[in-house]
Parts: C-alpha cells; structure tokens; sequence
C-alpha cells in the first residue's frame, strides 16, 4: 500500500494506491484545503486515521524546490521535513518530491485515454519534458538514456520572463512596477492570468464588465476570467486568455529546446484541461514553435495535454515504489 501526496498552494490531495500489474489501483483518496491546516504533518495524520489504512512506502510531491529531504513550500507558510513524515506514519524513510516532478514520475504510467495530442508526431523517442501551470508554474525533464527515461526537477517557472514584442515588452514593465522581477510565473500561471487581465484593462485595452469584475471578487478571478473567454462573454476576458495562450506556449517551447524534447512535452496541471478548446487551436501551436531557426526542430516534438488528475499522485506512487531517493 502506498501513501501518495500532491501538494499545491490551495488544496493537498492525498491518496492510498495500491500497484496491481504494472498499474496503480486507487483505494482512498481525500482532498483538503491547504491553509486550513498548520503543515502537512496534520493532514497525513488525519487522512491515515480516517482511512484505517497503514502505509508500506509514502512519496510527497510538494509545490516548491526539495533540497535533502527539506522543502520551503512556495505559496504556504509550510516547512516539510521528510523524516518528520516517517516518524508519523511509522516508516524507515519517507520521500519529498517536487510536485512537477511528480508529474513528470507519472507520465509513464499514464493510458492514451489521459492525454490530448495538440499535434500529430509519430514515432518520436527522446528526453522529455512537462510544464504545468496553475497556483504556479512548474517544470521537470526526463532524460532519456536509451532505455529508459530518468526523471530530474527544475524551478525554471521563476526564471525571467522574456518578451517577444512590443506589446509584452509593456507588460514586462507594467509587472516590473509592481513586482520587481518578473518571472514566467508571474504571466504564466492562475494568478498570471489575472495579471494579463488586470493589464490589458489598465492599458485600455478593453473594458472590464461590471458582472465579471462582481465574480473574480467572489470566485476564484483566473477560473471566471477563463469561463468569460470560453463563452464568448466578454472580449477583455478573451484577449487575455489569448496572450495567456501563447505566452504559456513560447515557455514550453523555450523548455522543449533547453531539454531537447525530441520525445515530446506534456502540460500538466489544472488549467490546461480547462482550456483545452483554445489549446487545440492554430495559436498554441503557432507560438510554440516559433523559435526562428529552430522552428522545424520543434515542429519534430509531440505536444500533449495530461487530463488525467489523479497524474501527480500516480507519478508520487510510482516513486515511492522504486524507492528512488
């Protein structure tokens, strides 16, 4: 039995899987808003007891750069300690793991069904590569040796964000004057979304509804940002997802070369399932593979969508069962 987690700025989802014939059966799953909570030692602890379940080997996938078995959450005033979560859950070790790299873990334990190609690439074999944005943005790699795919983590969603006209060379100095560094995360991610709108509004590019502007008070903003765009209820909401589109697509392809993705790129996380109708149009694709001479080499690479949820935890158990750090 394993214990897996995914752990993300707003909810941590912890489940009981068990691996039956090279797949992972689910058991228990709950889910659990994260700031209601003093750390992730209360949530295992109340998970296992009201599960009555016992774990054999447990792998935490957290929001945020592990470094020995320590992690600084990024968008909770969390410290997790790997050996604290052993000595709850009674274990010799228990393992923390970047919450991309997760991701990344679970790729290969994905079924066709959990994926959604945004082109047509056959027979592509290589490194590999996710970016998943949502709370944040978060990037991993696969190394291919040949045989097999090895997975590393990175932190490159707080690298810089890098314009590529006009348009978002004044939108790097609108963040700038609020933020001071601006990463990709900043443009790239749930909260990045608001900020392209808030942008485009502020520059007058268009007029914020008085109905929307009710709603992003009183809901999550970048969800009734994205449903306003989707329904073609507002086109201030619709530029904005446009930009987001495309600037989501130019960092996967600046990921795909820096990794060599010849055996493809994944976009995990919770918003691209939920943009997938506009993901699946010319745009996406347009800007990802505009990279001047290395247009046709991108061009090469498979671009797909995980749908699946349960990915992170999947990829979580999967590292847990190899015992791989």
């Amino acid at each position: 039995m394993i214990l897996a987690g995914d752990i993300g700025g707003t909810h941590a989802r912890l489940a009981f899987l068990e691996a039956v014939d090279g797949h992972f059966r689910l058991i228990s799953a709950s889910v659990f808003p994260s700031r209601d909570y003093s750390g992730l030692d209360e949530i295992v602890s109340k998970f296992v007891d009201s599960s009555k379940l016992h774990p054999d080997a447990a792998c935490f996938g957290v929001a945020g750069p592990v470094r020995n078995g320590r992690v600084e959450a990024s968008n909770l005033p969390w410290v997790i300690e790997a050996k604290n979560l052993a000595r709850e859950l009674k274990l010799n070790q228990a393992l923390l793991i970047n919450d991309v790299e997760a991701h990344a873990w679970g790729i290969s334990a994905l079924d066709p069904k959990d994926v959604v190609s945004l082109n047509q690439v056959k027979g592509a074999v290589g490194n590999q590569a996710i970016i998943a944005a949502g709370t944040g943005l978060g990037e991993a790699g696969m190394y291919w040796d040949g045989e097999q795919h090895h997975v590393f983590a990175g932190e490159g969603g707080h690298a810089d964000f890098a314009p590529r006209n006009e348009l978002e060379i004044e939108l790097l100095r609108y963040l700038a004057a609020r933020y001071g560094h601006v990463s990709c995360e900043r443009v790239v991610s749930g909260p990045g979304l608001v900020n392209l709108f808030h942008f485009l509004r502020d520059t007058g590019r268009g007029t914020e509804p008085s109905w929307l502007a009710d709603e992003m008070l009183h809901t999550d903003p970048a969800a009734a940002i994205s449903r306003a765009a989707l329904e073609g209820k507002s086109e201030l909401a619709e530029q904005a997802l446009d930009l987001f589109i495309s600037l989501y697509a130019s960092e996967a392809g600046n990921l795909a070369l820096k990794v060599m993705a010849l055996g493809g790129v994944y976009l995990g996380g919770g918003i691209a399932p939920k943009v997938l109708p506009k993901l699946a149009g010319p745009l996406f694709m347009h800007a990802f593979t505009a990279k001047g001479r290395m247009q046709t080499l991108l061009e090469s690479m498979p671009v797909r969508v995980v749908i699946n949820d349960k990915a992170a935890l999947m990829g979580a158990a999967r590292c847990a069962l190899t015992g791989a750090r």
